[in-house]
């Protein structure tokens, strides 16, 4: 780990807000590949892209890539060659998706099919029928690394597999000046999002998280009112959760399984230590283990804490408490609290960010009357009113309704975003666009909630040194700030 605070030495409170105001605002931030650095592309080229996981979140995410016209997918690579466990957000999803996009409603067969294949032959399909051929070729590699030394001409990778993988492709990529989008959490551990943000910088390539609210029009708003007074100083948010919905609570199964003949389990692994495999531990479910996932807030913090910490101008937090259900040698709690503090900034007093999982709620705010919480949501708290919203900042109101009736909202004075896929689509194809949700302006928001989880593991409160880069206290904590890898793999 680098001894200077990687993004913080050089990037500094008051740069990372105005990044993050001008990336909201629309202002032209050129990166360095602009002027013709790595990974350069005119501008009257199509952006070439390899898709690298193409699960059930990795096939939806490139089905919504062949949609954009500035882009063509050239090269598609998992681990798992397809089969028809993958989890889906309702019956015959992905293969609705799938058909939807290649206009034919015969495609797939019955389950929720994804893999290597599947999105091989959707893409394929998909780019002989718009260009009227009667074949195109995309290539298809189970190994990224093959991808990445025999695609010498892509210009960009979306990496869309489990967590404890994101950091070590990320790079890789980058380093060989690829531009980047990258699925949430941006990494596993906040040592891996340091390096990410580090060598992003270092090699001037366009970077994004997947978090689509940066580009909403729900923060603009949020921002506005909230800039503008509408609920006075804000000292509390409460964020909660219904997940998660995999199995956490849990030790690890002591039966071997025979490994299915369509998954290379080895390389699903990567560089996490060996162990034998079992279905609880993917599709969807490494989410709940130390190892691969990053519980609850992981998953779904990651959306949340980027509107507040835009909202309130916020760093970093300098204390985490939690408290939670027991916590299991290998696998998260089945429910969790944590509360983070973050000191005053320039024109905002100190606020605590309270997150709730497992199905857990903060008390019922009076001002609701009869009403009850939503079961996910995100509620500001201020001196003078509060603002409940959807889970990431959706459908902004101020409660009672009352206060929302008689709310005058303030003019627009953010401009707003092209779209959160568009945005690094333009970076990476040279034109002056600040991806909202770059490495760099996401580093601070995916340590937070990374020490949170720290914060759950050790059951204890953590005194976090932001410059440095360290736990002050516990010390013994700062072990889980990085993760350890086999031999042959490294960040």
């Amino acid at each position: 780990m680098e001894t200077s605070h990687a993004g913080w030495s050089r990037l500094t409170r008051r740069s990372f807000v105005t990044a993050g105001a001008a990336a909201l605002a629309g202002i032209s931030i050129v990166p360095r590949h602009v002027l013709g650095g790595t990974g350069y592309v005119a501008p009257s080229d199509k952006l070439t892209i390899g898709c690298i996981g193409v699960g059930s979140q990795g096939l939806r995410v490139m089905i919504d890539f062949l949609g954009q016209p500035q882009v063509q997918i050239v090269s598609v690579c998992d681990v798992n060659r397809g089969s028809g466990d993958y989890v889906e957000w309702g019956r015959g999803e992905l293969r609705g998706k799938a058909q939807k996009v290649l206009g034919d409603d015969t495609w797939g067969a019955e389950g929720a099919w994804a893999g290597l294949e599947p999105a091989q032959d959707i893409v394929q399909r998909f780019y002989a029928k718009q260009l009227d051929q009667p074949r195109y070729t995309c290539s298809a590699y189970t190994d990224y690394r093959d991808m990445l030394e025999r695609e010498t001409g892509m210009d960009a990778v979306v990496v869309c597999t489990p967590d404890h993988l994101h950091a070590i492709i990320s790079i890789d990529a980058m380093r060989r000046g690829k531009h980047v989008f990258c699925q949430k959490p941006m990494a596993h551990t906040v040592h891996e999002a340091r390096r990410m943000a580090s060598v992003a910088r270092e090699q001037g390539v366009a970077t994004q998280v997947a978090t689509g609210n940066t580009a909403s029009e729900a923060t603009r708003l949020l921002c506005e009112w909230i800039w503008s007074g509408a609920i006075g100083p804000v000292r509390e948010v409460h964020n909660w959760s219904t997940r998660p919905f995999w199995p956490q609570g849990i030790e690890r199964p002591a039966e071997e399984v025979a490994v299915p003949a369509h998954l290379d389990w080895d390389l699903w692994l990567g560089p996490i230590p060996y162990r034998p495999y079992h279905p609880i531990y993917q599709p969807f479910v490494w989410r709940g283990w130390f190892d691969f996932g990053s519980s609850a807030i992981g998953d779904m913090g990651c959306y949340s804490f980027d509107t507040i910490f835009r909202v309130l101008k916020l760093e970093a937090p300098d204390r985490i408490e939690s408290s939670s259900t027991p916590v299991f040698s290998e696998s998260y709690p089945l429910a969790s609290m944590a509360h983070f503090h973050f000191p005053a900034r320039a024109d905002m007093p100190p606020v605590v960010i309270h997150w709730y999982d497992g199905n857990l709620r903060p008390p019922r705010p009076e001002e609701l009357g009869d009403q009850e919480l939503p079961p996910e949501g995100l509620l500001f708290v201020g001196d003078t009113g509060k603002i409940l919203c959807g889970f990431n900042g959706a459908q902004p109101r101020l409660i009672p309704e009352s206060a929302m009736q008689a709310f005058q909202p303030p003019p627009q004075t953010l401009p707003r975003s092209i779209g959160h896929y568009e945005e690094w689509i333009a970076a990476a194809r040279g034109e002056a666009v600040t991806p909202g949700a770059s490495f760099e302006i996401a580093q601070p928001i995916t340590e937070t909630v990374l020490l949170g989880n720290v914060a759950v593991r050790t059951g204890k409160t953590l005194y976090w040194d932001a410059r440095q880069g360290s736990i002050a206290s516990p010390a013994e904590a700062n072990t889980l700030l990085s993760a350890e890898y086999r031999d042959g793999w490294t960040v």
